[in-house]
């Protein structure tokens, strides 16, 4: 056991922990224990706040992943009052998190440098944190954002609602000339209450609040949250079910790869790459709903199992497919590779430095493409990737070019990946029953998205029902390296470093 975590219990991706076994802390121990971790190498996976049955009294969960070891470790604190230290100062990681708390629980993070509400949604208690004493303005209200004062600076705003198809997200931009000093995002236009809906279950409803938390990572977070229920009931898993799961998640991630690659060309007006790649990433869609009847993967990802099974003529199918997808992508992307012009746009656009990724917690592709090794299907491996293991590709230049370089590198993995798995599924059902949920637990999922990690976590009542949810989407670590990576570049850029990260507004705002 790490220094940094002696005080905390540990357990394993996708497994149940009784809440009495998890230590509560002083809130000074609490604290010194996850910056200690930090200190190790350890991240921030999870940092949520649940009611400890009073009005007053607040309990503050923590979930580190030490990824060099394979574990997770959960500590918790009671909060009294309506106020905490913030560890914002000393551990930036910690940032969007503590806001998070501040808006659902109504308790403030004192110390924190810019704190606001992250999705304008009233606290789930009866108090409020955005109250401010006359004359003391702790928390900027609404609508306030950071401002670069100073001659010849001025300031753009961008959204919420954009031109074309895109959901709402609102960009202010401080620049000298075209040159931008800061980026402030704020989301939260379309939050729609999904971790409060999903308490009380799980309901024959719950499985579909996780497919819709973002359409376009269906099968991850379906995936997260059947993974969260089968531990806590104590369930078993065939093996063929675990190979059908990720199949269609490797499927989820080339079509969005794919597609990204097809969107960061049209940004540079390098149609070919566009044109093509829009097309193929239609062909993996279609993979996906001969696999399941669905595009984007609904219904395949059931609790206990999969909805959907592939019989050796699906599979060959499949497998015929696939190589056809690989052959024109190979084309329409080394288009890309090959044209300087291009590449001339791409490299040394939105840069964010390997210690600046690591400090904020950034996870997926853009942490890959900055030189993290942080891949939870090989840190924290569940299901069929705790016996197949696929190779983590990283960059050092952390540009746009290494953000669209590393899909290119996980396109080539995954389609390898699903070829060996399509023509050697095992035999056996793809459906096991369920146990009711064991009462007073906590699980913990966590999948390797096409974004990044997706977090789900839950704990039960002494009924077996959830009375905490807590999702923690990729973007929610990466909106903010996003801002970063904006910084001394010019504001004609955004449209393409936005692009290289391609961040859900959905999946924040759950």
């Amino acid at each position: 056991m790490n220094p940094g975590t002696t005080n905390l219990a540990t357990f394993a991706n996708g497994r149940a922990l009784d809440l009495a076994s998890i230590p509560t802390l002083g809130i000074a121990e609490f604290e010194q224990s996850i910056l200690e971790g930090v200190s190790l190498g350890q991240r921030i996976t999870a940092l949520f706040a649940t009611s400890a049955g009073s009005a007053e009294q607040t309990l503050l969960y923590a979930i580190l992943s030490d990824d060099k070891q394979n574990r997770l470790y959960v500590g918790r604190t009671q909060v009294e009052g309506d106020q905490f230290p913030s560890l914002t100062p000393r551990c930036p990681q910690t940032h969007m998190f503590e806001r998070e708390i501040a808006e659902q629980f109504g308790i403030k993070p004192i110390g924190h440098p810019w704190l606001k509400p992250v999705r304008y949604h009233r606290s789930w208690t009866c108090r409020d944190a955005w109250d401010r004493p006359p004359g003391e303005p702790i928390i900027p209200a609404v609508g306030d954002f950071f401002r670069v004062d100073g001659d010849e600076i001025h300031e753009v705003a961008v959204g919420p609602v954009h031109a074309g198809v895109i959901e709402p997200g609102h960009f202010r931009f401080q620049c000298h000339g075209e040159m931008v000093y800061h980026l402030e995002i704020a989301l939260g236009y379309q939050h729609r209450g999904v971790e409060r809906a999903l308490l009380g279950g799980p309901t024959k409803r719950s499985i579909h609040y996780a497919e819709t938390l973002a359409g376009d990572t269906t099968v991850a977070h379906a995936t997260a949250y059947c993974q969260v229920v089968e531990a806590l009931a104590r369930c078993p898993k065939t093996a063929r079910a675990q190979t059908l799961r990720a199949i269609a998640l490797e499927l989820e991630r080339l079509a969005n790869h794919v597609g990204d690659l097809g969107a960061l060309a049209h940004d540079v007006g390098f149609l070919p790459t566009a044109s093509y790649c829009g097309r193929i990433r239609g062909d993996i869609l279609n993979m996906s709903a001969l696999l399941c009847g669905n595009r984007f993967g609904r219904g395949m990802i059931r609790p206990g199992g999969v909805g959907f099974d592939a019989d050796e003529t699906r599979a060959t199918e499949l497998l015929r497919r696939l190589d056809d997808a690989e052959q024109d992508a190979t084309v329409a992307v080394n288009l890309l590779w090959n044209t300087p012009s291009a590449m001339a746009r791409f490299e040394d656009t939105g840069p964010l430095p390997l210690k600046i990724a690591a400090e904020l917690g950034v996870v997926g592709p853009a942490a890959r493409a900055s030189g993290l090794m942080r891949d939870a299907r090989h840190d924290q491996p569940s299901g069929l990737f705790r016996f197949v293991h696929i190779p983590v590709s990283t960059c050092e230049t952390g540009d746009v070019f290494a953000r669209a370089f590393i899909r290119w590198l996980e396109i080539q993995q995954s389609i390898e990946f699903v070829r060996e798995q399509l023509r050697a599924i095992p035999a056996g059902s793809t459906m096991v029953s369920l146990n009711s949920l064991s009462p007073n637990c906590m699980a913990v999922a966590l999948n390797e998205g096409w974004r990044g990690e997706v977090c789900h976590v839950a704990i039960t009542d002494e009924r077996g029902c959830f009375t905490r949810y807590k999702v923690v989407d990729p973007s929610f670590h990466n909106w903010i390296a996003l801002a970063y990576a904006l910084r001394n570049q010019a504001i004609s850029d955004f449209p393409l470093c936005n692009k290289s990260f391609n961040l859900s507004y959905c999946g924040h705002d759950l």
